[in-house]
């Protein structure tokens, strides 16, 4: 038994496709596009310029650029117009000289010619432009799914982040972090997925998908740290099931508790990741380092008969956690030296205390790094900042 399929209809372009392509338009003013004026204002050039010049000079056939130029900026139908309005110009112009002046109907087929490619090619340029929008505006989905906007205060806590894919045009890679309230305080976690690619956006949406529910309903730091672990491990095996050549990835992570009720303390702990570092009107500390393995690696040490060291750890008056990726820490100048962010930081603290606050703070390690490497970023690179509300 045959089933007749549903007649084909084009896929409407979403919001953002069409926002994205209005915002790329050239020579817009005020949400008008007036790409089609060069291409105008050189074909009256060329048509005045061929006019007022001897027999000797005739350069009506150069309006064969014409369409060329609108095939470059103007849409399809814009050049078409153009392409039709520059064979009528050279008609006129040509025939308005004598006979043995004239350019003849070789350089009119040649015009002609030209506006027909130029069509063509404008066709398929805009072709081209939909499709890498299109695709831009699914990375830019993907990237507020997987790093989901946040409001500037949550579960108490005030708080400002950046992140910088190192790939532009992906827009998304293998960082990740979130801020997770529930009954039993509020979670943050910050991590580095190893490698690349959508293989690590893959397993950076597993772990902040698993984060997301165990910050919320489990009570102990140390279960959270555990289902995070399980699940990495899970997603390994089931990278390794498909055959995938990725199926060893790790991840770094740092895990803080800012438990419900006690305002001067937080609990960290830390995966094989930079440690946070208290920056307040003091000055700049790093907090312990902690003893996890990376998630995914603890089947490395299968002896070991207890979980990762919780540290409760005491924030002074104003104190910030400022929380970065190895895109920030392995930033390298032109001699190689890598970004000293301890040092830097404290002397903007050290100048300006308000300094700690958060949005100016992640802005200050953005800029300072993005200088440093000459904007040239080796790797993905995410500034987390949280504080206690006042």
């Amino acid at each position: 038994m045959l089933t007749r399929l549903p007649a084909f209809r084009p896929r409407p372009r979403a919001d953002g496709e069409a926002d994205e392509l209005n915002r790329h338009r050239p020579f817009s003013v005020r949400g008008r596009s007036l790409a089609w004026l060069p291409p105008v204002l050189l074909l009256l050039l060329i048509a005045l310029v061929d006019w007022n010049t001897a027999d000797e000079f005739r350069i009506i056939s150069w309006i064969v650029l014409v369409p060329g130029i609108a095939a470059a900026i103007c849409g399809v139908p814009g050049t078409a117009v153009l392409a039709f309005l520059a064979l009528g110009t050279y008609f006129l112009v040509d025939n308005a000289w004598p006979g043995q002046y004239r350019a003849g109907w070789p350089d009119f087929v040649l015009v002609a010619l030209g506006g027909t490619l130029a069509t063509l090619f404008c066709a398929l340029r805009v072709r081209g432009e939909r499709r890498m929008l299109h695709m831009r505006v699914v990375a830019e989905t993907t990237r507020r799914t997987v790093l989901r906007p946040l409001p500037a205060t949550l579960g108490g806590l005030d708080h400002a982040a950046v992140y910088l894919a190192a790939d532009s045009e992906a827009r998304v890679g293998g960082d990740f972090y979130d801020i997770q309230p529930g009954p039993h305080g509020t979670r943050v976690l910050l991590g580095d997925v190893q490698g690349k690619g959508l293989g690590a956006v893959e397993a950076a949406a597993a772990l902040l998908g698993t984060f997301r529910e165990a910050g919320y309903h489990e009570k102990d730091l140390a279960t959270v740290a555990a289902r995070l672990e399980l699940r990495m491990l899970r997603h390994r095996g089931h990278c390794a099931a498909l055959g995938r050549d990725d199926a060893d990835r790790f991840a770094t992570a740092v895990l803080l508790d800012f438990p419900a009720g006690e305002a001067d303390f937080v609990d960290v702990l830390v995966f094989g990741h930079d440690p946070p570092l208290a920056v307040g009107p003091g000055g700049v500390r790093p907090l312990p380092p902690g003893d996890g393995l990376p998630l995914g690696l603890g089947e490395l040490e299968p002896a070991r008969d207890h979980a990762p060291t919780v540290r409760r750890v005491t924030l002074g008056p104003g104190e910030t956690l400022l929380l970065t990726t190895d895109g920030v820490t392995e930033a390298r100048d032109a001699d190689g030296a890598f970004y000293p962010l301890v040092v830097d930081v404290a002397g903007a603290v050290a100048a300006d205390p308000g300094a700690c606050e958060p949005p100016r703070l992640v802005a200050y390690v953005r800029d300072r790094t993005l200088r440093h490497c000459r904007g040239r970023l080796a790797d993905d690179t995410t500034v987390l900042a949280v504080r206690r509300s006042r």
